[in-house]
């Protein structure tokens, strides 16, 4: 009796915790994304910008923070943010003020960063990105992000550990160097939807050509602000994932660390407001250490630095110099297409599935690889397409390539396709046409064609002529197969007119 009120007793217990370990958990994630300017020059120096030059030997004596020094502002790195700014929908602050973030770390020889903290030139954007429902190509779906601020600040320098020597050397190139800081509102809640928000923006950025956004390089890097609750109750306590340099490392970082949160609130835990780094080769995220509150790194206004001031139409004063302001609206008219407007023209203009307008500007040069082929072929872009998708790209990402490293250029797929168009090769022979020209040993696909003897022959009689040479090669076999054909009824009246004038001769 005591056993049966014992199991009674636990049963009741689990059914009064199961329904709260098995409510929905509702994931939350915000990014801060830093895209590094692309100009000449460092944001607020004359030092050149340039990837992998020797170490130290792009700092100025600001950079370096000498005494002395002071800030001068690159009006390239203002336009760029303003450019972003328009194309992420936001407002632009005609006034905007710059400030000091203290924080002491070794590749921060000033011991501040010059940011924007209260009011950041651009505010209250939104931008909209599109991924696959269910893993489904032919289902896409567009979601919002929105986009709180873009503030303009300077880069810290790059800290080398040296494990073997147990020493860390500090190279200052990177100090200095202008970003675009873009902080996303907390509107995402896994890691694909965290990976197509910042590959939309990648290719945002590029088309404007305010960043490279080349993410190994290090001209784009993501913190993931990312917490866990219950719908309906507030907000969890939230962890960053730094610095994390590729999209799809971010899905992985972004996921983990929702499963982390889940299993250790369920497990009766708590979740640390900390800073963590994705373990690349682990496939986790590993704690570096407690969060900082604003009030670590004491903000001031930045005293070398007047208010940044800009203009539209209607501010803009008399015989101003137009030099020495940034106009929005001047910048605003000179927008070019956005990657979404890009892909409606794709699928206007060649007919092609909107999925597969999306695989061709999400692949670098992808795009227009296909333009060049659809301009010097015949055959129709909605075929074109499947050998850019099926084909070259499959090939493409077998070899970690991208499309302007293909082996095979756009004028020699084209002239593949051609053949193939004319009736010149079958599908088959095109198949084996195109392997050869991956080899990249330079023959042309005609050359390839004749090489292998894989046209398709037209003449009648060169084709009873070919079928008589095999016959008198193989006479016993050929024999075999029709009379083989005859007492099995196989060989009807239609086989045997098509074969009779050579068969015939043999039987």
């Amino acid at each position: 009796m005591d056993v049966r009120i014992a199991i009674t007793f636990q049963i009741i217990q689990r059914s009064l915790i199961l329904p709260s370990i098995l409510a929905p958990w509702a994931p939350v994630v915000g990014l801060e994304i830093h895209a590094q300017i692309t100009s000449n020059s460092k944001l607020f120096s004359g030092s050149q910008v340039q990837f992998a030059a020797p170490p130290n030997s792009l700092v100025s004596f600001f950079d370096a923070s000498l005494p002395g020094t002071l800030p001068v502002l690159n009006r390239r790195c203002v336009e760029a943010a303003v450019m972003t700014g328009l194309a992420l929908n936001c407002t632009i602050n005609k006034k905007s003020l710059f400030d000091r973030k203290h924080y002491f770390y070794a590749d921060l020889p000033a011991g501040y960063q010059i940011t924007q903290q209260r009011v950041p030139i651009a505010v209250n954007g939104s931008l909209s990105y599109s991924l696959c429902k269910d893993n489904k190509m032919s289902q896409m779906v567009t979601k919002t992000v929105r986009i709180k601020q873009i503030q303009l600040e300077q880069d810290s320098g790059k800290s080398l550990h040296d494990d073997a020597r147990s020493q860390t050397l500090i190279d200052l190139n990177r100090a200095g160097v202008g970003l675009m800081e873009v902080v996303m509102e907390p509107d995402m809640c896994c890691g694909e939807e965290a990976a197509a928000a910042v590959r939309e923006l990648q290719l945002i950025l590029q088309t404007l050509g305010s960043s490279q956004a080349i993410m190994a390089e290090g001209q784009l890097r993501v913190d993931a602000n990312i917490s866990v609750h219950h719908p309906g109750e507030p907000y969890g306590v939230r962890t960053e994932v730094k610095n994390i340099n590729s999209i799809r490392f971010l899905a992985k970082a972004v996921d983990y660390e929702i499963h982390r949160q889940i299993k250790e609130l369920e497990n009766g835990g708590t979740v640390l407001n900390e800073t963590r780094a994705f373990d690349s080769k682990l496939g986790c995220t590993v704690p570096m250490r407690d969060k900082e509150g604003k009030q670590d790194y004491r903000f001031m206004p930045e005293p070398n630095l007047p208010p940044l001031i800009l203009y539209d139409a209607k501010s803009l004063p008399a015989n101003v110099n137009h030099q020495q302001v940034v106009n929005i609206d001047w910048i605003h008219e000179r927008l070019p297409d956005l990657p979404s407007v890009k892909r409606a023209k794709l699928v206007e203009l060649y007919g092609i599935l909107p999925e597969h307008s999306f695989t061709l500007m999400n692949e670098d040069g992808l795009m227009d690889f296909f333009e060049d082929v659809v301009k010097q072929t015949q055959m129709k872009p909605k075929k074109v397409i499947g050998w850019i998708l099926n084909d070259l790209l499959s090939h493409l990402k077998q070899h970690s390539l991208t499309a302007k490293e293909s082996p095979i250029s756009s004028f020699f797929l084209a002239d593949l396709l051609n053949l193939l168009e004319n009736g010149d090769i079958s599908s088959s022979a095109a198949k084996q046409v195109f392997e050869e020209l991956w080899k990249g040993e330079g023959k042309t696909p005609l050359e390839i064609v004749k090489e292998k003897q894989l046209e398709l022959i037209q003449d009648q009689e060169e084709l009873e002529q070919i079928c008589q040479a095999v016959i008198d090669e193989r006479e016993k076999e050929v024999i075999m197969v029709v009379l083989r054909s005859f007492s099995t009824g196989g060989l009807g009246t239609g086989s045997a007119a098509l074969c009779s004038p050579v068969l015939q001769l043999q039987v």
